[in-house]
């Protein structure tokens, strides 16, 4: 997720054209999703506010951007927002510096700044202000905007920009680091069996007691609760509720997109700058080139050329045109607000019709659960004025046609002291509600997942108790050996570890427990998130890696229950071949630019902290969809 945000937000220009990119593929038309006072602020920086309309504008254009490589869903948009969000924050803390330092671009450098911009050429290939009209606009920006938008850019560059493309590490370190990483070793190995820890030795009462003692948790009887509780369930309303075939079609029209769904297509789209070069591209497709042949002729990939699965409605006036094609039919060029394009019929998927008598009980069933929840509501408000009068939970909720149960003891799992089953409804919600709750006090109505509405009353706690050493004998006796066990096999692994240091050979070490000498796989020096390999888990790599050849350590296997000795027998590191001085110094480069985008990074940190930062996070998570 955060590698797909850099993609779309890392630069001024992602953030513009991506979404331009995008713009030219979809369906246009389309009002904009935000709506709301225009002099709401996202956040004030400094003394400055960002204003609304600015966050919309760069929200709009990074998550159009992203919607290329398919659909997203409410949390990868949110992710967007909030990326957006910090984008602009810093964007105003280092104009504070900007203004303080007086760094400024100058007009003419701002002006070739945009005319060389490949998206604002004409046929000619050269800056065309039309084109660039079309494109701003299409973006948000007046002219003037999108002056000063660059210029802004521009100057935020100078800052910082140095620091993220003018460090080059020397030579010398890129290579030992890139030894180092890209170093890898071999190594013979003994698993030991149980046998090598020796005989188990017997246990004593106090061994077992501290044993016990040390891990309560597991010998220790439940928390059991006391409860009061009292619950009304949509079931217990069901002869109550009365359903006319008046509110059902009222219901049917309320929701008929679900039931009536258009014929859709899944549709491709190539755009030309103008008509004539989309009848040429239309003639080649005559005289036998292939859709992707001739996208492939434009330099466009797969995914530059999806528009995706619509409707008729969607395409607006191109739809009767494009569904009037068969599949895999390409359209004669269409107008589209930028330039004109072909479409493409990828696959047809046929509409479907339900009719109010086909889904007549479902939408039944559907009123009835609606007017079953509202009358538990009116339920749960009852319930609080008889309870606010004094009335305690058992006498308000009979006062309102609740149920009322008692448990004198039930734990988390929902079991009574003796074992049984506690006589509690099977709803996970109202144990959980139970445990949480704190004791003595009686909690307003809450409604379950199941449309049970429950109140509860914890009368009592008894917390949990260490079990007697007889009751669970057998169970801590068998912990406690498995754990010397362990225990054992730790200490002889590290011994057999320093012997076989010595000797630089694990002949004797695996001699003297019969273990099998195995010879590993080349190994890579593990990184942050490497999994094990083969037998052997991260920690243990790590160790492997951190001493000379003929040097044996021991761990833990993968399988947590055994016991390794591993001795590292041959360390090789890139081959001189692979190591050019070229090689080395774009590694060196690579290794400059990520530190100089740290650098740049804490500028702006610093920036922030200095000037200040407030963000009104209710209008944020109104415009990304997000509860606060």
């Amino acid at each position: 997720m955060l590698q797909e945000m850099r993609k779309y937000t890392k630069s001024w220009v992602a953030s513009l054209f991506l979404g331009l990119l995008a713009l030219s593929f979809g369906v246009w038309g389309i009002a904009d999703i935000f709506r709301g006072n225009s002099d709401v602020s996202v956040a004030t920086v400094g003394g400055e506010k960002i204003p609304v309309e600015l966050f919309q504008r760069d929200y709009r254009n990074v998550t159009r951007a992203a919607t290329r490589q398919g659909p997203l869903k409410p949390g990868q948009a949110r992710a967007f927002g909030h990326s957006v969000l910090e984008g602009l924050i810093n964007e105003a803390a280092l104009d504070s510096y900007i203004r303080h330092y007086g760094i400024t671009a100058t007009d003419d450098a701002v002006s070739a700044r945009i005319r060389a911009m490949p998206y604002f050429q004409g046929t000619l290939g050269t800056f065309d202000h039309d084109a660039f009209l079309r494109a701003i606009d299409q973006a948000g920006f007046t002219e003037e905007g999108f002056i000063d938008y660059i210029r802004g850019a521009m100057e935020r560059d100078q800052l910082v920009g140095s620091a993220a493309s003018g460090l080059e590490m020397p030579l010398g370190y890129a290579r030992a680091l890139f030894n180092y990483l890209n170093e890898a070793r071999a190594v013979q190995y003994i698993t030991l069996p149980a046998t090598a820890a020796g005989a188990s030795p017997a246990s004593t009462n106090s061994q077992l007691q501290a044993y016990i003692a040390a891990h309560a948790s597991e010998f220790s009887t439940p928390e059991y609760r006391e409860v009061t509780f009292a619950w009304i369930s949509p079931q217990d309303l069901a002869n109550k509720v009365k359903v006319s075939d008046a509110q059902l079609q009222q219901q049917y029209d309320a929701q008929k997109s679900l039931y009536v769904i258009p014929e859709k297509r899944q549709l491709e789209q190539i755009t030309f700058p103008d008509l004539n070069s989309a009848h040429w591209a239309r003639a080649k497709i005559d005289a036998g080139t292939s859709f992707a042949d001739l996208a492939k002729e434009r330099g466009l990939g797969v995914s530059d050329i999806q528009l995706g699965s619509l409707s008729k409605e969607d395409l607006g006036e191109r739809g009767p045109a494009v569904f009037a094609l068969p599949k895999n039919g390409v359209s004669q060029p269409l107008k589209a607000p930028i330039g004109y394009a072909l479409v493409h019929v990828v696959k047809i998927t046929p509409g479907t019709s339900r009719s109010f008598g086909d889904v007549k009980e479902e939408l039944r069933n559907q009123v009835a659960g609606q007017l079953e929840g509202s009358m538990i509501a009116d339920i749960g408000n009852k319930y609080i004025d008889e309870n606010s009068r004094g009335e305690p939970l058992p006498k308000a909720a009979a006062a309102v046609g609740m149920h009322v149960s008692h448990i004198a003891a039930v734990d988390v799992h929902g079991d009574a002291p003796d074992g049984s089953k506690a006589q509690l409804l099977p709803d996970p919600e109202l144990m959980q509600q139970i445990f949480k709750a704190e004791v003595g006090e009686e909690g307003d109505p809450f409604l379950a997942k199941s449309g049970t509405s429950f109140v509860i009353k914890v009368d009592g706690v008894r917390p949990p108790k260490l079990k007697p050493l007889d009751a669970v004998r057998t169970q801590a006796t068998a912990a406690w050996q498995n754990e010397q066990l362990r225990h054992r096999l730790q200490l002889k692994a590290v011994q057999l570890a320093t012997q076989a240091t010595a000797r630089k050979t694990l002949a004797s070490a695996a001699a003297s427990v019969s273990a099998h000498i195995v010879t590993s796989d080349p190994l890579r020096r593990p990184g942050p998130n490497t999994p094990n390999s083969g037998p052997f888990p991260r920690p243990l790599l790590t160790k492997i890696f951190s001493v000379p050849a003929s040097h044996a350590v021991s761990g833990p296997a993968a399988d947590g229950s055994n016991y390794i000795v591993a001795l590292v027998t041959a360390v090789q590191h890139p081959l001189a071949a692979a190591m050019s001085n070229g090689m080395i110094r774009r590694v060196a480069t690579q290794i400059g630019q990520g530190a100089g985008q740290d650098i740049g990074g804490a500028v702006a940190e610093a920036a922030r902290a200095k000037v200040g930062v407030s963000i009104n996070q209710e209008t944020v998570n109104r415009l990304i969809g997000e509860n606060s």
